[in-house]
């Protein structure tokens, strides 16, 4: 190297420490007025090929040519060519440029600027950040090494062995591997896809934290929540805020959901509701849970269950509700059971027992442990019964063991019919025809036009026929040895007037209230509010009041 070359560097290395000699010394109170602290001084590795100094729009700088390569603490920056600044702390690089933190994360890109006292990088063009665990690709990148956090608001695509995510805004704290994600965030694992607006992705334990409208769709089945996490490694999910999960046949909500993907296992609490999808079957209560490989619903909690089949509705309430999904082709609509203070309400029936079992596929409804029915006015108790519908509909209905149906009339004495069995068949859900089949028994007033009772016929029979016309009888038929008897009014005796093991359970009945609660509630409307009576200015200036109404004229006797 010739002396005027070497002078020429010698100059250049020396021009800071020749700058700041010529500086006036700061005063304490300018020395408070700038907190900032001057960083470690960025070093100039040896191996760069060419080194030109010199002024650039105005601004003293080195011009650094071929394998540049600079050091500030354990933070490494490679490139082509860079633009090392005189006057301050900070470098531009260009080409193939690279930065290394530590030995753990590198960053590549076409162009970048570093600042050595604030600590901060930006990256621009194909932007490549790496570590152990993930790749993130992006245009534009911000590097804060004081905070140890990189973030993007250009759009990034992230990458780890497991997933992929790709967002519009995103921030990744390179100390405890947490990304945080922000706008259109798409979450693609090997058996979801995720959609949301906010994310919190822990690349460490491979957990995702949702705090915005999210949906997950996976081969088993679509999640939807508010809030909540999902561990991308054991497909668990803790989900809240109107969370609900949808598989084919089932549609499972409530203020929070617990899904087991692997097991194929939901838990939700909280204003639960279970759709059946193919029987247009809701049912809502304080706990569900779902298993998917038995098909099997479990709904607890006071739970109702309501049933839409055309114009007529059914509701069910009990203690405890499962839903057991049918297994084709046998029982393709599957079966609901209900136990423990059951309640059975609509418009044209009401019930009570203690275990019920709903056959969707059939549409048969068995009631047992001291179940009761109530039609219109009338009461049927056995020991067991059978609903049979027919498009929705009350078809018949059957009662086994010690069956008893009681009937109020017009004035209110108890008309009563037992036997072993019974079958009794409704048309429009009215009782038409009643078969009694053993020991049958039955008590019916006369009454003369509704008003007046003129007698009671009593009688008893191996088996009855009883025929009626709306919800009244008509005729009466004894099969086998039949023993029939009318007593006048002056002769009646109260025990005459009560079959055995009579009993009338009109306080047990359910009403609409009573069984719904507030799981299906109508929403309150709200009162109108009384409109003001206005009046109304003249153009005098006075008050004009409501003209009265003209009296009719009166009319000539």
């Amino acid at each position: 190297m010739s002396f005027p070359k070497s002078l020429f560097l010698l100059l250049l290395a020396l021009l800071p420490l020749l700058a700041a000699a010529q500086q006036r010394p700061a005063s304490r109170a300018e020395a408070q007025a700038t907190p900032l602290q001057k960083g470690e001084k960025i070093q100039l590795l040896e191996g760069t090929q060419r080194l030109v100094g010199g002024a650039f729009n105005g601004v003293q700088i080195r011009k650094l040519i071929g394998n540049v390569g600079f050091r500030q603490g354990t933070t490494l920056l490679y490139c082509d060519s860079a633009y090392q600044y005189v006057d301050r702390n900070a470098l531009e690089a260009f080409s193939n440029v690279r930065i290394i933190q530590n030995d753990t994360i590198t960053i590549t890109g076409d162009r970048g600027f570093y600042d050595g006292d604030t600590r901060t990088a930006r990256m621009t063009g194909n932007v490549t950040m790496r570590d152990p665990r993930m790749t993130l690709t992006t245009q534009l990148l911000d590097y804060d090494l004081n905070r140890n956090l990189a973030y993007y608001s250009t759009g990034g695509h992230l990458q780890d062995p497991e997933n992929t995510l790709d967002s519009q805004f995103g921030y990744y704290n390179t100390v405890s591997k947490v990304f945080s994600f922000k706008r259109n965030v798409k979450l693609v694992t090997t058996e979801n896809k995720i959609d949301t607006d906010t994310l919190q992705y822990n690349t460490i334990t491979k957990i995702a934290y949702f705090f915005g409208p999210t949906r997950i769709v996976g081969k088993q089945g679509n999640l939807y929540a508010e809030n909540g996490n999902y561990n991308t490694l054991t497909k668990v999910s803790n989900f809240a805020r109107n969370a609900r999960i949808e598989t084919p046949n089932y549609l499972l909500g409530g203020d929070k959901l617990y899904y087991n993907e692997a097991q194929q296992y939901g838990v939700a609490t909280g204003n639960v509701s279970m759709t059946a999808k193919k029987d247009n079957i809701v049912i809502r209560g304080d706990v569900g849970k779902y298993w998917r490989v038995q098909g099997r619903a479990k709904v607890y909690g006071t739970p109702v269950m309501r049933n839409i089949n055309d114009k007529d509705t059914l509701y069910l309430a009990a203690d405890t509700l499962v839903s057991l999904e049918g297994r084709p082709p046998k029982n393709v609509a599957g079966v609901i059971y209900a136990y423990r203070k059951v309640r059975i309400f609509r418009p044209d029936l009401q019930g009570r027992c203690d275990s019920l079992t709903y056959d969707r596929q059939d549409s048969i409804i068995y009631l047992s442990h001291d179940p009761v029915l109530w039609n219109n006015k009338n009461q049927l108790t056995a020991d067991s019964m059978e609903i049979q519908q027919r498009r929705g509909k009350i078809d018949q209905m059957r009662l086994f063991g010690h069956a008893f149906i009681i009937g109020q009339d017009t004035l209110l004495n108890y008309n009563q019919v037992k036997g072993r069995n019974m079958v009794a068949w409704f048309k429009e859900n009215k009782i038409k025809k009643v078969d009694v089949l053993g020991n049958a028994e039955s008590l019916y007033y006369a009454l003369e036009g509704d008003t007046a009772v003129s007698g009671m016929n009593k009688a008893v029979s191996a088996n009855m026929v009883l025929r009626f016309g709306e919800s009244t009888l008509q005729t009466i038929t004894f099969l086998t040895n039949p023993d029939a008897s009318f007593i006048p009014p002056k002769e009646l005796k109260p025990e005459d007037q009560r079959l055995a093991n009579f009993n009338w359970r009109p306080k047990e009945r359910p009403t609409r209230r009573q069984t719904l609660g507030t799981r299906f509630a109508p929403p309150r409307k709200k009162k109108a509010t009384p409109k003001s009576k206005s009046t109304t200015r003249s153009a005098k200036g006075g008050t004009k009041r409501p003209a009265a109404k003209r009296a009719a004229p009166a009319t000539k006797k």
